[in-house]
């Protein structure tokens, strides 16, 4: 659980670091929003690393990985329909469908040995 948890909160950092200069320094000069971007991208990373860590062994690489970039896209879904006011439109639904398929294959079997 604290993998998960701990994904999740690195994954809104990430998402701001990103995304969050389109919706708040779309007037800044590039090389501001580079270096905003890194800093709020160090939070980011002193999340994700311990994320990580803690989480192998739990779960294979490629269990962590799927697990990430399902939290990484459901966070973004929050961020670009809440900040961003994009819509949630029936094909990103349906990507999100295909994506849980993945997860659940990723989850659901048991992986052979290395």
């Amino acid at each position: 659980m604290s993998t998960f948890l701990l994904l999740v909160a690195s994954n809104i950092f990430m998402t701001f670091a990103w995304y969050g200069h389109l919706k708040f320094g779309h007037d800044w000069p590039l090389w501001r929003v580079i270096l905003v971007s890194w800093g709020i991208a160090f939070f980011e990373y002193c999340l994700a690393v311990p994320a990580n860590r803690l989480g192998y062994g739990v779960f294979s690489g490629f269990q962590l990985k799927i697990l990430q970039e399902v939290v990484t896209l459901s966070v973004f879904v929050g961020f670009a329909v809440l900040v961003l006011k994009e819509k949630f439109a029936w094909n990103y639904v349906a990507a999100f469908v295909c994506l849980g398929g993945a997860a659940f294959f990723a989850f659901a079997f048991k992986a052979p040995a290395a």
